[in-house]
């Protein structure tokens, strides 16, 4: 691939841009936003310029309801060799494309599985879809040389390629990105009118919960719009979940022992099912699930620390596997959660008290 044609610059558009552009490829940009295409080129994504023929790759990065009018359009005029789209849900759009009467021989859908809760070419990164899983839908219609330009860009932007059926896809984005949104919003909506002094209670649990209920309204109606029937399907089983949980609680508050057996053994069956279901998320590198030690160190909220206990880590031949900060709440202070293999834990406990570090047991 030499040339590239980036067709709405927001966050993926932008980044797949950067991307390629940092790999050589010649981008060109375009959006119904001409400012924002603008925004893009200075950041160096590219140019705003009009191709001056047909480029090999066009990438279609509008909201999932444009997208299939968008591809049209561009297939017509024949700016490209290839097109794809990275819209979030693909059954919709190929059908639309197909009831168009196009030849979708040139086309292939594509999804990365990355995203930030902000949005716009200023929120890009040109390693936002680094290790990250990028769906491709393929047909038995789809030209080989099409699905290899598709190929090409994923290895541009360090993504791991997974080959899918468009509507298995989007039966599991359902599952594992747009019904948990809704559920960390419908969480995050409480808080929208408790009392302050609640909310100032809030730890990590709750910001892990809600960090994605922060995301842009407008850009997940587009998607829930385009994949309605999955998630509803799978809000109806937690809606019964739900309902059993309810039950279940309000028998812990009966004075009969028997109501209350009942009830403790309800809440015990959704914790574990929560628990076999948690060990199946992927782990580091997409890899299986690991367990990890957790060394807890208190700090400062000062410049420089974090910075500190990472070179103090390394000093001790340590690898941190992952890392979290519970900040405390009224102080400039907090706690940093460093992950480690079992076996390393008691060594870097010793090695960061040597130099001065509190431990939390």
């Amino acid at each position: 691939m030499r040339t590239a044609l980036v067709i709405g610059t927001g966050l993926i558009g932008t980044s797949a841009a950067l991307a390629l552009a940092a790999r050589g490829v010649v981008v060109h940009l375009a959006d119904h936003d001409h400012e924002q295409a603008r925004t893009a080129a200075a950041l160096g994504a590219g140019t705003d310029e009009t191709p001056d023929g047909p480029v090999d790759l066009a990438i279609v990065a509008a909201p999932p309801a444009h997208v299939a009018g968008v591809l049209a359009d561009a297939m017509r005029r024949g700016v490209a060799r290839g097109y794809l789209d990275v819209a979030s849900v693909k059954g919709g759009p190929r059908r639309e494309l197909e009831a168009l009467g196009l030849d979708l021989s040139a086309y292939i859908g594509t999804h990365p599985m990355s995203g930030r809760e902000k949005s716009g070419p200023l929120a890009a990164t040109g390693d936002l879809f680094e290790g990250r899983p990028w769906v491709l839908t393929p047909t038995r219609d789809t030209d080989t040389e099409v699905l290899n330009l598709a190929l090409e860009l994923v290895s541009h932007c360090r993504a791991v390629p997974v080959v899918m059926d468009s509507d298995a896809h989007d039966r599991a984005v359902a599952l594992v990105s747009h019904m948990p949104h809704l559920m960390s919003s419908m969480v995050a909506a409480r808080l929208e009118s408790a009392e302050e002094a609640a909310v100032r209670l809030c730890g990590q649990g709750i910001r892990d919960v809600t960090r994605i209920a922060a995301s842009d309204p407008r850009m997940w109606i587009d998607i829930l719009s385009a994949n309605p029937g999955p998630v509803a399907d799978l809000l109806t089983d937690v809606a019964a979940d739900l309902e059993e949980t309810v039950r279940a609680l309000r028998a812990l508050q009966s004075s009969d022992e028997d109501k209350r057996t009942e009830g403790t053994a309800g809440i015990e069956d959704v914790l574990r099912r929560g628990n076999a279901g948690q060990v199946r998320v992927p782990g580091k590198h997409g890899a299986a699930p690991r367990v990890y030690e957790v060394v807890a160190v208190l700090i400062d909220d000062q410049p420089g620390q974090l910075a500190r206990i990472f070179a103090d880590a390394g000093r001790a031949g340590v690898n941190i596997e992952d890392v979290r900060i519970e900040h405390a709440t009224g102080q400039q202070a907090g706690l940093v959660q460093l992950m480690v293999e079992p076996k390393a834990a008691t060594v870097l406990s010793a090695a960061l008290r040597e130099r001065g570090w509190a431990i939390r047991q």
